[in-house]
This record gives C-alpha cells, structure tokens and sequence, in this order.
C-alpha cells in the first residue's frame, strides 16, 4: 500500500479555508494525484483539508471520507518567552536539541512537553492510526505491521502540517520532538509512505518522499511559508 499524507494547501485560517493562491495548489496537486491515481481519499472533517481535498476528488470522481481523527492537534500549545505562545510543534529546535535526545519512550519528561495532555494527544493518536490501517489490512505489533489482507491500494489522508509531524513519528519510529524541529510539511505537500513488505508476514512503513510540491514548481507556483517562523528567504 502507498499512504500519501497530504497537508492542505495555503490556509485561511480565519475563515478554515483556503486562499486564493491554496485554491491554485490544489488544482495542481489534483493534476498530479490525477496522473497518479488513486483508490480512495480521506479527509479531515476542517474546511481547509476538505476545500483542498476537493478538487482531487473531482478529478478523479472519488467522494472523500472523512477521518475525524485527522484534524489538527491545535489545542496542544506551550507558553514560551520570549516567542509567546505556539502550538508545540513550533517548539523551537534549539530548545529540543540543547537536551539530551529524546528518546520514543521518554520524549515528554523534557519539561517543555511536560503537560499530560501532548502525551494524551500522541497515544490516542497512535490508536486511531493503528485502527486506521488495521480497516486497510495491517495490524501494528510494536513497530511492524502484520500483513492481515494483501493491499495495494493508493490512499491519500488530506491532514494538517502538524498533524502530519505527529503522525509521521507513530509511523516511522522518530522521537515526536525530533520530528517536529527536523521537518517541516509544506502547504499542499505530498508526503508517500510505502508500506514495504519484505516478506509475507510483515509490512514497516517507509517514507520515500517527504513534503513533496512537484506540482507547484511544475505549475510556476511559489511554495507558501505558513509554519515557517524565521529566515525562510
């Protein structure tokens, strides 16, 4: 199986849409997922993943389902002077990296993530990534996933930016904090997961493609900044 994880395109947060330049993204995003083909589309139940998720749904006649466990994560923010208050995936990497590196395990004993709700929000997270992909034939055990029904479906689950981060950590084994300073979602990226199966009993995910936006450069469209907080010229 491939999951595309795909962020919405450039956000109206205000309003939970998209702005003008999105509305551009996502017609080229869907020009792609077009050429690329796909089984089905889920969705996150926020206007903006469903404004974006719309148009690939068009192009390829598939009605989206929405995941509401998609949504974004926006309720677990941290308070830090002197950058004031920030969904903890802004967390800035020199306060993530001036500790010892986290580990899967121990990741939230770094005061900064201290607060039992990021812990809560991850492990249900993980829950409802592992009944996710159990309903598409894999059942996690640890970090493998037992091969239940052969499937080579092409997904895409329309999220978030820092839903996708947290996310990516379940599925790839990476510490979240790690995560979170090492990488950075792109409005209307694509990111591919390939569920590689080495043999007939297990699939791990493998992340060949990580905030892709082919289709923006292919299209003459400039790549959005939203998430990025500093010197991104």
């Amino acid at each position: 199986m491939r999951l595309y994880i795909i962020r919405h395109a450039d956000p109206d947060y205000v309003n939970d849409t998209i702005t003008p330049a999105g509305h551009q993204e996502a017609l080229a995003l869907a020009r792609r997922m077009f050429r690329q083909g796909l089984d089905r589309i889920y969705s996150s139940p926020l206007g903006r993943a469903v404004a974006t998720a719309r148009y690939t749904a068009e192009a390829l006649n598939l009605p989206p389902l929405i995941e509401p466990w998609t949504a974004e994560l926006g309720q677990c923010r941290v308070d830090l002077p002197p950058w004031g208050t920030l969904c903890v995936w802004d967390t800035p990497g020199e306060i993530i990296r001036a500790a010892e590196p986290p580990t899967r395990d121990n990741w939230h004993q770094m005061p900064v993530f201290s607060d039992p709700l990021f812990r809560q929000t991850f492990e249900k997270l993980q829950t409802d990534s592992d009944a996710f992909l159990a309903r598409h034939g894999y059942q996690r055990q640890d970090g493998r996933y037992r091969i239940v029904q052969p499937n080579r479906d092409r997904i895409a689950v329309f999220c978030h930016g820092g839903f996708g981060l947290w996310w990516l950590a379940h599925l790839l084994e990476i510490p979240l904090p790690l995560m979170w300073s090492g990488f950075w979602l792109p409005p209307s990226s694509v990111t591919t997961i390939l569920f590689d199966e080495r043999s007939e009993q297990w699939a791990v995910p493998r992340c060949i493609g990580c905030g892709d936006v082919s289709h923006l450069y292919e299209a003459g469209l400039p790549v959005q900044p939203s998430g990025i907080k500093a010197n991104r010229e």
